[in-house]
């Protein structure tokens, strides 16, 4: 009974924010800012959290230091953190970058093809995945200690 409330709370939850439980995220491949290509379907047995964010936007900036230190945090663990970068040229991005440098992957969707398969409409958005595919939690925007539910949502994906 106790799972079966939990699971129950969860699709509420899902649904409140716009995605179905257990929805299976959409794929896709994206160009690092090192070159390298990264394809979200290659990572399964990871949880994934994916960051879409913009360097004009405030909330994103003051984010991205939070996000640096969940990643150094759960990676061992099983977790990745990418961030999608959504402007159509990154030159802001990259100079924003060389000032405050971050060790998980930034992705480029500069035509925002990946960013309309996600719904984002907020920026920032958080997404994160089981290590199945299946997007478990979106979160929309930024506020200081958010990243403390991002904690919570890993923490629950690892137990599983």
């Amino acid at each position: 009974m106790k799972r079966f409330i939990q699971y129950s709370a969860l699709a509420l939850a899902l649904a409140i924010n716009g995605v179905a439980a257990a929805e299976q995220a959409p794929d896709f491949t994206l160009k690092a800012l090192d070159g390298t290509n990264l394809r979200l379907a290659e990572q399964r047995g990871d949880i994934m959290l994916i960051n879409f964010w913009a360097s004009w936007c405030g909330p994103c900036i003051q984010e991205m230091p939070q996000l640096d230190k969940l990643a150094q945090k759960y990676q061992p663990l099983g977790v990745q953190v990418w961030g999608v970068n959504v402007e159509s040229d990154s030159s802001a991005a990259k100079a924003y970058l060389n000032k405050v440098s971050v060790g998980f992957p930034i992705l480029l969707d500069q035509d925002n093809a990946v960013s309309k398969a996600y719904q984002v409409e907020a920026m920032p958005t958080t997404v994160i995945l089981d290590k199945d595919g299946q997007v478990r939690s979106v979160h929309r925007g930024y506020k200081p200690g958010v990243e403390k539910k991002y904690e919570e949502d890993i923490k629950g994906l690892l137990r599983e």
